[in-house]
């Protein structure tokens, strides 16, 4: 693809996620995610219910009597996106592939928060760290950042999500908002490296999946491929106990999900890839705020 089919393609998501991030996610992303801690303002008098760990104790022996420090909230944030590159989503049976889906959601937070005066930075992970941008600010970096979530190639095509939060934690210093988008068909347990990222960042998971993930069609035999071990597999969907194996599979990983999510304190969001993005952000933003 030539230079300008490129940047007509960048061109093409920023006029929609831009557009969504200003006249949607406005106040919402604004009011969901708070700065990352209480920033140092002023000092003052004591007085009667003040926390005496707030004690500015240089200020009380010059003046030789009770002052204690005023914080107040710390709006700029830093925002990384987590985003899965591996081979899994290089699919699709409805709208769009995954990887589609989850570059659209990536450029309307981006958006949305350079609109909120906030870093962005992102971390492309499969089964190891693909790519790491550091967080900054401005419109020339987002459309980096874009370009990058259209047309970047990984090395590899398998899926390691406790790798990627393990890198997250010690590559970013203070405190952030970290968004990991995946579908999490990775079958390893990640519970303990999302735990941990999550005490020192304030993480969200997204989840992106297809319909046909949970239930297949019956429409014979379908020749499916693994696109992270490269492998091809032949399954016959006429089948009543294939399609009922795999709908049971779907929902035993889904709630197995959902209990990793639940037991590391992470607000998540699942979005198919049919379904409107937007109403699914918003709902996520709403229970936040």
């Amino acid at each position: 693809m030539d230079t300008s089919e490129i940047l007509k393609k960048v061109r093409q998501i920023e006029i929609k996620t831009k557009g969504l991030s200003n006249n949607i996610f406005a106040g919402e992303y604004h009011s969901a995610f708070k700065g990352r801690g209480m920033a140092f303002s002023e000092v003052r008098e004591y007085q009667y219910g003040d926390d005496i760990r707030d004690i500015e104790w240089n200020v009380t022996a010059r003046f030789n009597k009770p002052y204690v420090k005023v914080f107040e909230e710390e709006r700029e944030l830093t925002v990384m996106l987590v985003v899965d590159v591996s081979g899994s989503l290089d699919f699709g049976t409805s709208n769009q592939f995954k990887r589609d889906m989850v570059t659209e959601i990536a450029a309307t937070l981006a958006f949305s928060a350079i609109q909120n005066n906030d870093k962005i930075g992102v971390i492309f992970f499969s089964d190891k760290i693909e790519k790491f941008i550091p967080p900054q600010k401005g419109r020339k970096h987002i459309l980096y950042i874009i370009r990058e979530l259209l047309y970047f190639q990984p090395e590899s095509k398998k899926t390691n999500v406790g790798f990627a939060l393990e890198y997250l934690t010690r590559a970013i210093k203070r405190r952030c908002t970290a968004f990991v988008l995946s579908d999490f068909l990775d079958g390893k347990n990640f519970l303990q490296p999302l735990s941990i990222a999550n005490r020192k960042h304030d993480v969200v998971a997204i989840q992106v999946y297809d319909r046909r993930v949970e239930e297949l069609p019956p429409i014979g035999l379908v020749r499916m491929h693994d696109a992270e071990n490269d492998t091809d597999i032949t399954i016959d969907t006429s089948s009543q106990a294939v399609r009922k194996a795999q709908a049971q599979w779907w929902q035993g990983s889904r709630q197995r999900l959902k209990d990793v999510f639940s037991r590391s304190n992470v607000d998540s969001v699942s979005i198919r890839t049919d379904q409107n993005y937007v109403e699914a952000l918003m709902g996520l933003f709403a229970r936040r705020s």
